[in-house]
């Protein structure tokens, strides 16, 4: 067995990390190109969009889920677990014979898939050391930006030059690599003893969550919250997660500690996150329908406009963390939700008019603010919690950015079906859609402030010279 503090192993886990975290990345956006022939071959075209939601829905859910598993019972079994069920969904996506396998066949795919990017953030942090954590999490949060982007492009490709059936074959291969570099270098550091398992905080935060996503994600297609089919599921969350509460109080060993939200730096967080979340997926879903249907850019020059936002986020992700390390937390936060703030506010101003040129400048200060943000608010949390807290807070701080993006596209989706409604054209609707944007991006520009003024240091874990403790029953 190689030691594990060893620079070989290292690597090999960054290298497995990485690759998990790009298959989870690109399969939130590969399908997109390819659903005009999955329709053809399966029908179904009436619930055809809960291949998205349904694949969203899961892996949202089981966020916070996977992070505290693998607290408890350590990162190597629950990380293998989930990269597991992600390809074994993906294979049964693949094989799937009508529109209800697939989208539940999805929906097993986005529980493993919701393990990938929080397990991996985690393992990074304890295994590597302060300077090199900061810059392998800027490389992870990159690499997530370049497949969202390449996955709309590799699903349409796939499905020209095969089947559309390869969009979800593509990871098998890939994953096996994964699986292969992790299974033998990742370090499994759990405290052996008998775990009490919080299964009544599992169900009541598994329902509440999913209907929470029900309620809000039908409110954005419809266009309007007084419903049932609105009312109803978020009223159902509101049960739930109001006894969830007291349930995870008295647990001996809950799924989400609230004792975390009393780091100053957990809160501020999970409330910058939330906040730009809603922000960021706005732009990222309403800026391509507003060069298309206004600018009457074809889709092949509106996804250009998007790789400034991506290579923005990209860039600034790596130059986010070692500023950290030089300037604290609170900088570079401020500094990126007030460029997030600036590229709304030239949003608004976006006209029939405008020109691929201007689009993509704006969309490059939307990517460089997101980027200057994402890296240091994940360090920040993992440097003010206990080892043994390091996955629900790092899973926990990515559950509440994703939520917000599911309520961004929901609130900003209303407002552009309601003033389609009401008789405006397609430019004055997502006009309105930019002014919430704006509105939600001057929120975390403020919320900003909230972060502590401190600098990163190193987690408190084991000897990563010493082989790990194996996690026991």
């Amino acid at each position: 067995m190689i030691p594990v503090s060893s620079d070989a192993r290292k690597r090999r886990v960054l290298y497995g990390v990485m690759l998990s975290v790009f298959l989870a990345a690109m399969e939130s956006t590969v399908v997109a190109t390819a659903m005009p022939r999955v329709v053809e071959s399966l029908g179904g075209v009436h619930i055809y969009s809960w291949v998205f939601s349904g694949f969203l829905l899961t892996s949202t859910v089981t966020m916070p889920l996977w992070g505290r598993l693998s607290d408890l019972f350590g990162r190597r079994p629950v990380y293998l677990g989930g990269l597991g069920l992600f390809l074994l969904g993906s294979a049964l996506s693949g094989a799937s014979q009508d529109m209800r396998q697939l989208i539940g066949f999805r929906m097993l795919q986005g529980l493993g898939a919701g393990s990938l990017m929080t397990l991996g953030m985690t393992t990074i942090g304890e295994l590597f050391g302060l300077e090199q954590r900061a810059r392998m999490q800027g490389y992870v949060s990159a690499m997530w930006g370049v497949a969202s982007l390449l996955g709309p492009l590799l699903g349409g490709l796939l499905t020209d030059l095969g089947s559309w059936r390869w969009v979800f074959y593509v990871n098998l291969p890939f994953g096996a690599v994964a699986i292969a570099l992790l299974a033998g270098t990742l370090p499994d550091v759990a405290v052996r003893r008998r775990h009490a398992f919080d299964w009544t905080g599992v169900v009541l935060f598994t329902v509440g969550i999913a209907a929470l996503l029900l309620g809000i994600l039908e409110a954005g297609r419809v266009g309007v919250w007084t419903g049932a089919d609105v009312l109803v599921p978020l009223a159902i969350a509101v049960v739930a997660l109001a006894a969830f509460v007291p349930v995870e109080r008295r647990a001996r060993e809950p799924i989400i500690p609230f004792r975390l939200f009393r780091h100053r730096m957990v809160l501020a967080a999970g409330v910058n996150g939330f906040l730009s979340g809603m922000a960021m997926f706005g732009a990222i879903s309403f800026v391509p329908l507003f060069l298309q249907h206004v600018s009457g850019m074809s889709a092949t020059a509106a996804g250009f406009v998007l790789m400034p936002f991506v290579l923005g986020w990209v860039a600034m992700s790596i130059v986010s963390a070692r500023l950290v390390l030089r300037i604290g937390y609170r900088a570079p936060v401020v500094a990126g939700m007030a460029c997030l703030a600036a590229a709304f506010l030239l949003l608004m101003r976006w006209a029939p008019g405008l020109t691929q040129a201007v689009a993509m400048r704006d969309a490059l200060l939307g990517g460089i603010g997101m980027g200057l943000t994402f890296v240091p608010m994940l360090l920040s949390v993992q440097s003010a919690v206990a080892r043994s807290d390091l996955g629900a807070a790092t899973s926990l701080t990515q559950f509440l950015r994703t939520i917000g993006g599911a309520v961004g596209l929901s609130v900003m989706g209303a407002v552009m079906v309601r003033r389609l409604a009401s008789g405006l054209p397609m430019a004055e609707a997502l006009h309105g859609v930019f002014v919430v944007g704006f509105g939600v991006s001057a929120l975390a520009l403020a919320s900003a402030f909230l972060v502590p003024a401190g600098r990163a240091k190193e987690l408190a874990r084991p000897d990563m010279r010493e082989e790990p403790t194996r996690a026991g029953g």
